[in-house]
């Protein structure tokens, strides 16, 4: 295979944007088209109209989330996770104007215009689909194929090739290694598992100078440079003599070094940076967050409405005190709130100040409370603070503000669980780190599994949590 036909996509990248662009926009004008008829018998000018503002409409986004760069390094789902927010923008502000201007789109079009989303999403994606299992298969026979090279020998090299090599779809031909502080032995545990994936891995290709002569030569097209942080010299000597080629550079920062939180790049007016304590929720994220929390408290309030009115009473008429303890607890971004339960001892304070967690027999316990607390039966009310925003419905569990200050000096990343809103159920209690924490142990087990839901999150593993909490019962015997 020659160099030259290595890569004939990419000189004529242009034109298949622009390809590209004018199928979307044909698939989404005819597929309006397409669902029409069958409503109102004929193509009328108002569908013509629409579909050529959503066209538009579907453009102007597309630029903006850049669904026609190239994407050949991600999965299918990246890409179309990005096309159906742009279709989504582009359809609701098109829904939009129609509530403005009701003679472009009248109600009795809601039908038609439902079907379109539908089927214009269904293509989209559909075509996408197809052009990539085509070109999968094209580099499978050698065509339009990548030589790549990772530059390092470190475990930062060594995960960046076999990430590389896991995108069987994109084409890639690994080259090897090169590093001039490379030792004998450094990779071959390494190479013999990426020889497992792929047989044209080859071992330690050379150093640096051979690199540079390697991409002079056009024997490479993509160039990974993973080299440590304090490699800065070495990286950008390496950076200055790759300009006189035509080789693709790419910097892959050794974030191996930390214990990255939901990483996102960002531009700082045209500085890049890479956070390494992220946000979990944002943007659309933090709105499907926010609907699950408000769906799912106003399910529970319905469900528990009268059980919590027959709590309320039998705490009232069994001890004294009031029905509701309300406890100072951190919250978001390490914000304090008071969070409800139902009253459990006969001594309701704040333990601000101190640490005295509820412990087998505790005296404190009213015989009702005993019962409320192992069957968490105590923390409903706490509904109402998933309404109020303050809690979610899957988080983190909130810990009393003493062992806030306790704790987060003596286990690395406690306060990063702070991070997200805290909540009534969450990954460790479905795993049965609940209840008291008497040693230092328990609570970095709790933490680990916070940590671990924080750096996951997904919807999906909310209803799996809310599954096994329903499954596995609200009984602890740590609860005391």
């Amino acid at each position: 295979m020659s160099i030259e036909s290595r890569g004939w996509i990419k000189p004529h990248s242009s034109k298949f944007t622009f390809l590209a662009r004018c199928l979307d926009s044909a698939l989404v004008i005819v597929s309006l088209w397409t669902v029409s008829p069958t409503q109102f018998g004929i193509i009328r000018l108002e569908e013509v109209a629409s579909g050529i503002l959503a066209a538009l409409f579907l453009q102007f986004s597309g630029e903006f989330a850049e669904i026609y760069r190239s994407w050949r390094s991600e999965t299918i789902w990246s890409e179309a996770r990005q096309v159906l927010f742009c279709w989504f923008g582009s359809f609701s502000l098109l829904l939009l104007i129609s509530g403005l201007f009701i003679e472009i789109m009248p109600p009795k079009m809601w039908s038609v215009y439902m079907q379109w989303f539908v089927l214009s999403l269904m293509l989209l994606l559909g075509w996408r689909l197809v052009a990539r299992n085509l070109l999968a298969l094209l580099r499978e026979q050698g065509f339009n194929t990548r030589h790549i090279a990772v530059v390092g020998s470190s475990e930062l090299a060594q995960e960046a090739a076999r990430h590389l090599l896991n995108c069987s779809w994109a084409g890639y031909t690994f080259a090897g290694f090169y590093d001039d502080r490379h030792k004998a032995n450094s990779h071959q545990p390494h190479e013999r598992r990426l020889r497992e994936q792929d047989t044209s891995v080859s071992q330690h290709a050379g150093d640096l100078n051979k690199l540079v002569q390697d991409a002079r030569s056009g024997l490479l097209d993509c160039i990974f440079i993973a080299l440590p942080l304090n490699a800065e010299l070495r990286i950008q000597r390496l950076a200055s003599e790759l300009t006189n080629s035509t080789a693709s550079v790419y910097l892959i920062p050794d974030l191996f070094t930390f214990e990255l939180v939901h990483s996102r790049s960002m531009n700082l007016n045209g500085i890049p940076a890479i956070s390494i304590v992220g946000e979990p929720h944002r943007g659309i994220q933090s709105m499907l967050k926010r609907l699950e929390d408000l769906l799912g408290a106003t399910l529970i309030l319905l469900l528990t409405g009268i059980p919590m009115l027959i709590i309320a009473l039998a705490i009232k008429f069994t001890s004294k005190g009031p029905v509701f303890f309300r406890q100072t607890r951190y919250g978001l971004d390490g914000k304090s709130f008071k969070v409800w339960k139902f009253r459990t001892m006969n001594v309701c304070e704040d333990d601000i100040g101190q640490i005295r967690q509820a412990q087998r027999g505790d005296d404190r316990v009213t015989p009702l409370g005993r019962f409320l607390r192992s069957t968490s039966l105590d923390e409903l009310p706490q509904v109402f603070n998933v309404l109020q925003g303050t809690m979610s419905i899957v988080g983190p569990r909130p810990h009393a503000v003493a062992h806030n200050e306790l704790y987060r000096g003596r286990i690395k990343g406690y306060m990063l669980r702070h991070k997200i809103k805290p909540g009534i159920t969450g990954w460790a209690q479905v795993n049965g780190w609940r209840g008291e924490t008497d040693t230092l142990e328990k609570m970095q087990k709790r933490v680990e599994f916070d940590l671990h839901y924080i750096r996951h999150w997904s919807l999906t593993l909310d209803m799996k949590i809310l599954l096994l909490t329903l499954i596995r019962g609200f009984r602890n015997a740590n609860a005391y």
